[in-house]
């Protein structure tokens, strides 16, 4: 009889190292500095995007270098995803605002799409992954 123990381990690294997954590169650009984290959030529907991480698919954080970073996420598998990301350099966790509510630190989206007075919506932010690999590149405002 085989060990619980080893079935579990056995089944959760098929999971993650599913070869069928494709490889997502996020290149995120313009950082204001070094300091803080910058923190990533990838969604797979509307439902909390861009800013709540208790629904999002993943959230992932960075430690900034040269006011930028690289992340690879190589568990999610084909689908329709958007990305959010913040420059949290007082690493409190969450986006800073001013007293108006308008954003004191960067932040950026999948797409690059224009923003004005509120965030884009899923699907301004939204591409696909299909079965090869794909790198997109978010430029922090």
């Amino acid at each position: 009889m085989i060990p619980l123990i080893q079935v579990l381990f056995f089944s959760l690294s098929v999971l993650v190292l599913n070869p069928d997954n494709p490889k997502l590169e996020i290149q995120i650009n313009q950082a204001k500095s070094d300091k803080g984290m910058i923190r990533v959030l990838i969604f797979s529907k509307e439902t909390g995007f861009p800013d709540q991480p208790t629904k999002a698919l993943k959230s992932l954080s960075i430690s900034p270098k040269n006011k930028s970073g690289l992340l690879s996420v190589t568990d999610l598998p084909p689908g329709k995803y958007a990305v959010s990301v913040i420059h949290d350099e007082d690493n409190d966790g969450k986006l800073t605002t001013n007293a108006v509510g308008y954003p004191t630190e960067k932040f950026g989206f999948s797409n690059n799409p224009k923003v004005y007075f509120s965030p884009p919506s899923f699907e301004k932010a939204a591409f696909e992954l299909q079965s090869e690999s794909k790198r997109i590149e978010i430029n922090l405002r």
